[in-house]
C-alpha cells in the first residue's frame, strides 16, 4: 500500500498546469444541494478524499450520488432527507458541520456527531450554534454530538465576533429559506463563499452584499435544483506557485482567478518572483534569481490566507535575509516548524510569530504529514532538499490535492508515492526529531 511521498530534490519546475475546482467551495456546494428536491449537477469537483467523505454524508442523508470522470457530480435529492449523521462519517471531515443549516432549514431538526478534520488548534462551532439560536433553533450538544431543532427558522440580525468562514456558510444556508430577512454582519468574504452564494441564487435564493462584510438574505419558500461549476482552487494554485518559486521554475497555472490570490501574489513578487498573466491567459510564475525575505501576516480574506502559511515558511527558509511570518488565524499552524528545523531550516518561534533566517540548505529526511497544508508544504521542502525526503502519512494531503505527486511530476519534479518501507534507503534516512 502506498503510504508515503518520496521526494528527490534538485529539479526545476516548468510547464502549464490546470488548477482543480476549489475544495473549500465544492464541499459547501454539496451541502447546498440538499436544500432542493431534485437533481443538482456540480461541475469541476476535485477528486480528493474530502469530497469522497462529503458525498458519503449526502448518500447517508438520502441523496443518490453520481460522479463522472470529468469532475461532474450529480445529486438526486429526495423530498425527505435524513436528519442525522453517524460519527464514522462526520468525524472524517470537519466541513461536514455545514449540513447542519440545510437540515434544520428543510426539516426543522438535525443531529450530527461532532466533526473531525485537521487539528489546527481551537476551531469550535459555537458561532454556528449561536447564530442558529438567534434564528429560533433550540440547540443542545454534548461531548460527541450537536443537535438543533426549530419549528420554523426566522430571519435575524446576527453579528459574528470574527469573520468565521464556517459560521458564515452555515448561517447563509439556513437563512435562504427562513421566514423574513437575515443580516449576517461581519461575514467572511472568501471567494468560496461568493461561489456558494452564486449557486444559491441560481437555486432561487435572494442574497445581497456578496463579497462584502454584510450579507442580507430574504428568505424564500423553496429552492430549485440547478447546475453550477466550482470556482478554481486558489490554495492549490498558491501551492504550485510556491513550488515554482522554490525551484527557480517557470510555471503557468490556468483555471484560477489571480484576483482571488492577490495578496499572496504580491508577497511572492516581494520575494523576487516574477508574477504575470490573468484569468484568461493563465497565471505565470517565474523565479529568475535569488529569493528575498519578506514579512507576512495571515488574516481572513482578503488578507494573506492561513492555508498558504506552511508553504510560505518553506519558501522563506530559502530566501535571503530575515523574515517574520505571523499567524493570526489558527493557533496550530506552526506544526511544520519542527519538521523544517530537522531538515536544516533556521526558524525560531515567538508566540504567534515565526522568525525565519535564510537561505539555509535543507537535507532530506523522514518527516510526517500531520495536516493537509503542512503535508503539502513538506513535499515542497523536499523539492529543494539535498537527497531524498520521505513524507509519511500522505492521506492528509490526499484530502485536498488530487494526485499531488503526479501533478508535480508533470512539471518535472521527482516525486512519487511509494510504500514507506521501500522509500527508505537501505541505511535509513534521518528521522525528524520533533521534540515533546
Amino acid at each position: 500500500m502506498a503510504d508515503a511521498f518520496l521526494v528527490r530534490g534538485g529539479a526545476s519546475l516548468h510547464g502549464s498546469l490546470p488548477v482543480n475546482g476549489a475544495k473549500n467551495s465544492a464541499l459547501k456546494l454539496i451541502a447546498a444541494a440538499l436544500l432542493a428536491e431534485g437533481r443538482t449537477t456540480i461541475a469541476n469537483v476535485p477528486a480528493i478524499a474530502d469530497i469522497d467523505a462529503m458525498l458519503d454524508v449526502a448518500r447517508h442523508l438520502g441523496a443518490e450520488v453520481g460522479r463522472d470522470g470529468d469532475g461532474t457530480v450529480t445529486l438526486d435529492v429526495p423530498g425527505e432527507v435524513g436528519t442525522a449523521t453517524p460519527p464514522e462519517l462526520v468525524r472524517r471531515l470537519r466541513a461536514s458541520i455545514v449540513v447542519l443549516g440545510p437540515l434544520v432549514a428543510r426539516h426543522g431538526r438535525a443531529r450530527l456527531a461532532m466533526p473531525g478534520g485537521c487539528n489546527l488548534g481551537s476551531r469550535n462551532i459555537d458561532l454556528h450554534l449561536a447564530g442558529l439560536s438567534r434564528m429560533g433553533a433550540e440547540v443542545t450538544y454534548g461531548p460527541d454530538y450537536v443537535e438543533a431543532r426549530a419549528d420554523e427558522l426566522v430571519g435575524a440580525a446576527i453579528e459574528l465576533p470574527f469573520a468565521s468562514v464556517g459560521a458564515t456558510e452555515n448561517l447563509l444556508l439556513a437563512a435562504v429559506t427562513a421566514r423574513g430577512r437575515t443580516r449576517i454582519i461581519n461575514a467572511a468574504r472568501e471567494p468560496e463563499i461568493a461561489d456558494l452564494a452564486t449557486m444559491l441564487c441560481r437555486m432561487g435564493a435572494r442574497i445581497e452584499g456578496v463579497g462584502s462584510p454584510e450579507l442580507v438574505v430574504d428568505g424564500v419558500d423553496r429552492l430549485a435544483p440547478t447546475h453550477h461549476a466550482v470556482v478554481g482552487d486558489r490554495i492549490e494554485a498558491g501551492t504550485f506557485a510556491v513550488a515554482a518559486a522554490l525551484t527557480g521554475g517557470d510555471v503557468t497555472l490556468t483555471g484560477v482567478d489571480p484576483e482571488h490570490l492577490r495578496l499572496a501574489l504580491d508577497k511572492l513578487a516581494a520575494a523576487g518572483v516574477d508574477v504575470s498573466g490573468d484569468a484568461a491567459a493563465g497565471l505565470r510564475l517565474r523565479a529568475p534569481g535569488p529569493l528575498r525575505g519578506t514579512d507576512i501576516a495571515t488574516l481572513p480574506y482578503p488578507g494573506f490566507p492561513t492555508d498558504l502559511q506552511p508553504q510560505l515558511l518553506v519558501l522563506l527558509s530559502q530566501a535571503r535575509g530575515t523574515s517574520m511570518l505571523t499567524e493570526n488565524v489558527f493557533d496550530g499552524r506552526f506544526s511544520i516548524v519542527a519538521h523544517l528545523r530537522a531538515m536544516g531550516a533556521d526558524i525560531d518561534l515567538e508566540g504567534h510569530h515565526a522568525i525565519v533566517r535564510g537561505p539555509t540548505a535543507l537535507r532530506g529526511c523522514e518527516v510526517i504529514a500531520t495536516d493537509l497544508r503542512q503535508g503539502a508544504a513538506l513535499v515542497l521542502a523536499g523539492l529543494v532538499a539535498d537527497g531524498e525526503t520521505v513524507v509519511a502519512d500522505p492521506h492528509h494531503v490526499d484530502r485536498g490535492y488530487a494526485d499531488f505527486a503526479g501533478r508535480l511530476r508533470a512539471l518535472g519534479a521527482d516525486v512519487e508515492r511509494a510504500d514507506a518501507a521501500r522509500a527508505r534507503t537501505p541505511g535509513g534516512l534521518p528521522r525528524a526529531v520533533l521534540g515533546p
